[in-house]
């Protein structure tokens, strides 16, 4: 089981693989390790920062089990995780400090760099919850099969893409990129949310959270992987009605489409 995934430095975009067949990913289970860094002939690193600035062997990451430790190899360089789904929350990893665990499910690793900074993202995608309503369970706990972490913004990505189906079940509408952008932009935290965040998350969903048979060959933001997800979530109710609070109020358009009242 992949418990950390991290992308790789310089390669942005979409999860999902290069067209030229380089990964964009690196996928370590329970255990595993990665080293980063400027490296040097002979002494590569499996996370590259191509910084002189940067130390040849800066540091490691380690993965547990549903989180990730970070070592800072550095004799005088501070680097900082910040927490992507946070509004600036970070923790600092000091020059010296091994086994930092870091709790976010999604982070940026940033490292002082003879240019600014250079850095590179880390998610933990196997984070799990306890469902609502239950009490601490004897033994080993049941893990969900698709852990979705309420509060992150691919999961208003897809109660976004979910919210026509939700309000009409009748319906067979699946929002666009540019109608989740509209619809989450008004949101809290979702100011700044671009095209290319809303595909990103998407992605996201489809070869991680969700794995979509197939996903990682698709290609991203078609219509036919919106259309998947859609019926994956609201298939085992990852999101259902209540859910819809989490969006703004609904529109007068939005109520008279799906026969809603008052």
């Amino acid at each position: 089981m992949d418990t950390v995934i991290v992308q790789l430095p310089g390669r942005e975009g979409h999860v999902s693989g290069s067209s030229d067949g380089r990964p964009h990913l690196l996928h370590l289970g329970p255990g595993e390790t990665a080293d980063f860094g400027r490296g040097g002939p002979g002494s590569p690193v499996r996370i590259t920062l191509d910084d002189p600035g940067v130390s040849r062997h800066a540091g490691v990451i380690t993965a547990a089990e549903d989180y990730w430790r970070l070592s800072n190899y550095s004799g005088h360089a501070t680097y900082v995780v910040e927490n992507m789904e946070g509004a600036g929350e970070h923790i600092k990893v000091p020059p010296g400090r091994l086994g930092a665990p870091v709790p976010f499910e999604f982070s940026r690793v940033v490292l002082p760099a003879s240019d600014g900074e250079v850095d590179f993202k880390v998610f933990a995608p196997e984070h799990t919850y306890l469902d609502a309503g239950t009490g601490v369970p004897a033994g080993e706990p049941t893990q969900s099969p698709f852990a979705l972490d309420q509060t992150a913004k691919y999961f208003l990505v897809l109660l976004a893409l979910c919210e026509p189906r939700l309000r009409d079940p009748s319906s067979g509408a699946i929002p666009g990129v540019s109608e989740v952008l509209e619809r989450l932009r008004p949101l809290e935290g979702c100011h700044d949310l671009t095209r290319s965040a809303v595909n990103y998350h998407i992605d996201y969903l489809a070869t991680v959270k969700l794995r979509l048979r197939g996903g990682e060959e698709r290609a991203a933001g078609t219509s036919r992987k919106r259309a998947e997800l859609v019926a994956l979530a609201l298939r085992f109710d990852l999101v259902r009605e209540e859910h819809l609070a989490l969006l703004r109020p609904s529109t007068p358009r939005d109520r008279v489409g799906s026969g809603m009242h008052g």
